[in-house]
């Protein structure tokens, strides 16, 4: 049973900016919550125990604020608000499961990857990336039941538009195992209309096994000189190591970009309605 979950979280968030230029993006209020407990709430209804956050000492804000219990404290002390306890234990349960570790040089998701080794204990583990949310639908759960049945790792796959293929990484599929799973042979990074070998896109929810971190230890940065998660997963593909493509319901949001970031908000309001 996948019990631990990673969630890279030391990005600059350049493409928020102006906010992020004070403000960690994670933090960042969608609907009233930061964006970051969407994904730790994924994470808790999946089964996960313990959920380490890589993140930079620029970004030490993530830490802080879930370790803000003399500020709870105090407006606890001087009024016993029912919101505000209900608040400050919601913090206190994620703070029980959360592990931090630190990435201070942008060298790519492999490598924030990489700084998790001494602290993965099982065999698989679950990593999300905080700019892709899932609504509606439990995409961490149901890969989970994926990776059970099969005995694979398991990648969040979702059809996009053909007109859009070049955005994304896109899976060259070798066969169907079920009806939302998918045989990879490959995963083709932002590939031409024409050279797309599907339009189902890698989306930020996988199953990894333990033995990546052998291959990014030994991995040469790629493009842009960072070491790329995918590269290190091509790796294990051609060595026979199996990878499943999950085809999942819900609705995804990219909250990583400006225009994004106000749908998510929108959208996430129609769906909760938050009395704060």
């Amino acid at each position: 049973m996948i019990k631990q979950a990673i969630i890279p979280l030391a990005g600059q968030g350049t493409r928020l900016l102006p906010l992020t230029s004070v403000f960690a993006k994670e933090l960042l209020p969608i609907n009233g919550r930061p964006g970051v407990e969407y994904i730790l709430d994924e994470c808790i209804e999946a089964g996960i125990k313990e959920i380490i956050f890589i993140i930079s000492q620029k970004k030490l804000m993530i830490k802080k604020y879930f370790y803000s219990d003399t500020f709870y404290k105090n407006i606890i002390k001087k009024k016993k608000d029912p919101k505000v306890i209900e608040e400050y234990k919601k913090i206190l349960k994620y703070k029980k499961m959360i592990k931090f570790v630190y990435q201070n040089k942008p060298k790519g998701t492999g490598d924030a990857v990489l700084k998790t080794k001494k602290y993965i204990k099982d065999k698989y583990f679950l990593m999300l990336l905080p700019d892709d949310l899932i609504m509606k639908y439990n995409c961490s759960k149901s890969m989970i039941s994926t990776h059970k049945k099969y005995k694979s790792s398991v990648m969040a796959s979702m059809n996009v538009d053909k007109k859009t293929v070049s955005r994304w990484g896109i899976y060259n599929l070798s066969k169907k195992v079920s009806k939302n799973n998918f045989l990879i042979k490959e995963v083709v990074e932002k590939p031409s209309i024409k050279n797309a070998p599907s339009n189902k896109a890698v989306i930020g929810r996988y199953i990894l096994p333990k033995t990546i971190f052998k291959k990014l230890l030994h991995q040469k940065p790629g493009k842009g000189g960072e070491i790329h998660i995918t590269d290190a997963i091509q790796s294990l593909i051609n060595e026979n190591e199996k990878f499943i493509a999950h085809n999942f319901a819900g609705k995804y949001l990219d909250c990583g970009t400006m225009s994004g970031f106000i749908k998510s908000n929108i959208e996430i309001g129609k769906l909760w309605n938050f009395a704060w």
